[in-house]
This record gives C-alpha cells, structure tokens and sequence, in this order.
C-alpha cells in the first residue's frame, strides 16, 4: 500500500518471478497511491516492478489524474460491471503469443459503492471471450459473495481471486470443474498495521469514534500472493499456492 508497497514489490517481484517461472504477473494497484487509488506513478512503478497487467477496485475513480490512463487501455483496468461512462475497460487481453491469458476485473455489491450486477456481467462478457485462459479479480467485501462467485464460474474460467479486504485468506482450492480460488489474495503493506493502516490510528478511530486522517504504515512490508498454474491448453487450473513474503 503506497509507496512503500510498490517499493517492497520492486524489490521483491523479478526473484519471484523467476524462481517460479511466473509467465503472467497481475498485481491489483487499488490504493498503491498515497491516500488511496491508483496515480499515473503508482501504476507505472507496479509496471517497472513486472506487472503484466493492474486491477483495481472500489477506489479506483478517486483519482481523477488516471482517468486518461484507464481510456488508454494499456493495462489498467477497473471493475467491468461500472456504468458505461467510467473511464477505461475491465477486461483485458493479454498476448504471449503460445497463449492468451483474459484478465477480467468485477466489483460486488453488497457493502460497496453502487455498480452492476457482476453475475449477469460476467455472462455478458464471457459471450465474447475466445480464450479459454481467464483470471477473475473479484473485489468484494463479502466472503460469501466471493465464494458464489467462484462457484458461479467454476469451470468457466481459469481462475478466481477475491480481493479488497486486505487479509490473506487460508482457504486456496481448486473446485470440482477446475477453477482455482481463493477468497482473498492479502496486500501488500504493513504486518502490523491495521490494513494496511498505522494501528494507532485506527485505535484512536475505535476507541473515540471520532474521524481520523488515515496513514500507511511504512514498516514492516509483507507481500502477499498467490501462485496459479493453468493448462494453456484448457483453461484448467492444476495448482493455487499462498505466499508470503516478508524482509523482517
């Protein structure tokens, strides 16, 4: 989260990456701004530290300096089920020439900011989609919202992964049509933070219920990640792993 987030992740990226052969990497930028959001900086540093492609989230339109950049379509996308005016694109399609990996970004609705039905949009979607390699960034705050979802598209996609809630969930499977999931894939921030955010803050939040001017913590960094292997060839996942990467 922040700077120092996409800092940790620029150190951290091209040894994971090539330890594990990684032929994709897809980081979800969502508050990798200072504040919350996604700048043009924040995004071009993922890009610098081997994003293939950026998702996004709830914040993603609070930064209006990236509106240009999503309508280039370059590798950002924010959640497909927004209305048709928002600047950008939720699907992406990424191009290695042996293979094609579909990057699709959705938004749930039950305790978010308004948006579509993603069910629905991702039956729209899917009708025009020709490869059989997708990967589903679902960022919701509902973990039985997330967990519909996954059974939803089991066996239509490659792979679905909740984000938005900033835990780390141990609950990685491959469902019984070969998707992989997971509920939520963690962050990159502070250990001992509160999401991401200073703990003292947030204390001082709780124990006065009065409003507070939320802080990164910068200490600490942890990454975290998951590793999914799919058969190019059908679209099926063979394995989901959990990482964990921390310098302390």
């Amino acid at each position: 989260m922040g700077r120092s987030g996409c800092e940790f992740a620029a150190r951290h990226l091209p040894a994971l990456k090539s330890t594990y052969q990684v032929d994709a990497c897809i980081i979800n930028g969502e508050n990798s701004a200072e504040g919350n959001g996604i700048t043009p900086d924040s995004a071009q540093m993922l890009f610098r530290a081997g994003a293939d492609v950026i998702t996004t989230g709830n914040h993603v339109l609070r930064r209006r300096e990236i509106y240009p950049v999503l309508d280039e379509e370059n590798g950002i996308i924010r959640p497909a089920n927004y209305h048709v005016s928002a600047p950008g694109s939720g699907v992406f399609i990424l191009d290695r020439l042996r293979w094609q990996l579909c990057v699709i970004n959705l938004q749930g609705q039950v305790g978010m900011e308004p948006c579509s039905n993603p069910f629905e949009k991702m039956d729209a979607l899917l009708k025009d989609i020709h490869t059989r390699n997708i990967l589903v960034d679902f960022h919701a705050e509902m973990t039985s919202e997330k967990k519909a979802m996954g059974y939803y598209l089991d066996g239509r996609v490659s792979a679905v992964v909740g984000t938005h809630t900033h835990v780390q969930t141990a609950d990685e499977r491959i469902l019984p049509q070969g998707t992989a999931y997971i509920t939520d894939a963690g962050m990159c921030g502070g250990k001992n933070s509160v999401l991401g955010v200073r703990k003292d803050i947030i204390l001082h939040r709780f124990l006065t219920n009065l409003p507070v001017r939320f802080e990164y913590d910068h200490e600490d960094i942890e990454l975290n990640a998951v590793l999914i292997s799919v058969d190019s060839s059908t679209g099926k996942a063979q394995s989901i792993q959990r990482l964990c990467i921390c310098e302390n």
